[in-house]
């Protein structure tokens, strides 16, 4: 497998490298076989985070016995010194290891004072001292803060979402980071599962050298879908073209691109799936949402407050109540168009 360069860290990573978020929802036997394929198959680069339940736990579970083989970076969303650097000692004992290659901030909204003692940055700065990181950087779903990191010369790394889908001035920022050197990794590089093709997803980064796409993967199939387009050494075709061209004519845009930061609902209500039901309708199995279950859920929508807490807490600053009320409507239409006649009135 092709390895690209993290940036300044000098450190050399497998194209396709590990997005450990979604190990979270399977059990450890299955998470470490996960891993362990992951790992045969030649990726050295695991990304997870403090917030993501038992992730570390099952990378630590995996890995502990070949640490020096692989990459780790790791996630704080501590909000002052000492609660960065407990995250990172609890993060050292879930992954069963001394230190991670990589800490970051997580999901900053904007840059801490790198000259207060007791800050976050400072936190950064000790573990760093202290060997319990080797490197350091930031991850952001806001632009400007992900700009302003890059530009400070004080992070290592940036980690911003990226895919085919985004906007260019996103995708301008890859070419930033490469001209100041920060490590550029690519978070929803499949825009959270809206994105289909692997292969053109696959083509689209390997156009990029300096981007590191962390790919969410959960299923083994998922995996096998990357692990076969390095192996097929897939580039970007007409035809690929012509997929990102469809991709971008459909979902580019004010779209919900499922991060989560506007959970949890008040009332209950999976804002982050409801949000993007109507992409998620035409691009994956559309019957898991016309279960009674799911019927359930989105009676829910029905109960909204219109607090405007979710939209206080969007990063992309959607108006994620209008978004819905737009997907019941979708949502009940669809399903009538199924043959389901006992939909929300």
């Amino acid at each position: 497998m092709k390895m690209k360069k993290l940036g300044r860290t000098g450190l050399m990573v497998t194209e396709n490298s590990f997005g450990a978020l979604p190990i979270q929802r399977i059990d450890q036997k299955s998470a470490v076989e996960l891993l362990h394929m992951a790992y045969d198959a030649g990726i050295n680069y695991y990304d997870t985070a403090r917030a993501y339940t038992d992730s570390e736990e099952k990378l630590g579970a995996a890995f502990h016995d070949r640490r020096s083989s692989i990459v780790i970076s790791t996630k704080s969303q501590g909000k002052t010194k000492q609660q960065v650097l407990d995250d990172l000692d609890t993060s050292l004992k879930n992954l069963r290891t001394d230190y991670v290659d990589i800490l970051q901030l997580h999901n900053i909204a904007s840059l801490p004072d790198p000259q207060d003692p007791d800050g976050i940055h400072a936190a950064l700065e000790e573990a760093r001292k202290q060997g319990k990181c080797r490197f350091i950087g930031i991850t952001s779903h806001r632009r400007p803060v992900a700009e302003a990191a890059a530009k400070s010369g004080l992070y290592d790394t940036v980690q911003f979402p990226v895919s085919h889908i985004s906007p260019q001035e996103d995708i301008d920022l890859i070419d930033l980071c490469g001209k100041l050197d920060v490590g550029f990794i690519a978070m929803k590089a499949l825009s959270g599962g809206l994105i289909t093709c692997a292969q053109a997803a696959y083509a689209f980064f390997q156009q990029i050298p300096n981007a590191v796409p962390i790919w969410g993967i959960q299923k083994k199939e998922e995996l096998q879908q990357f692990l076969d387009c390095a192996q097929q050494e897939i580039t970007m075709t007409p035809e690929l073209q012509a997929v990102i061209e469809k991709d971008r004519k459909e979902l580019a845009g004010n779209f919900c691109r499922g991060c989560g930061y506007c959970m949890p609902c008040r009332e209950g209500i999976q804002i982050n799936t409801i949000a993007r039901l109507p992409q998620l309708l035409r691009r994956s199995p559309w019957q898991q949402y016309m279960t009674e279950e799911w019927c359930k859920e989105m009676e829910k929508v029905e109960n909204c407050r219109r607090c405007g807490a979710c939209e206080s807490k969007c990063p992309y600053g959607l108006n994620c109540t209008q978004l819905l009320r737009e997907s019941l409507e979708d949502w009940k239409q669809f399903r009538k168009e199924k043959g389901y006649t006992d939909h929300i009135d």
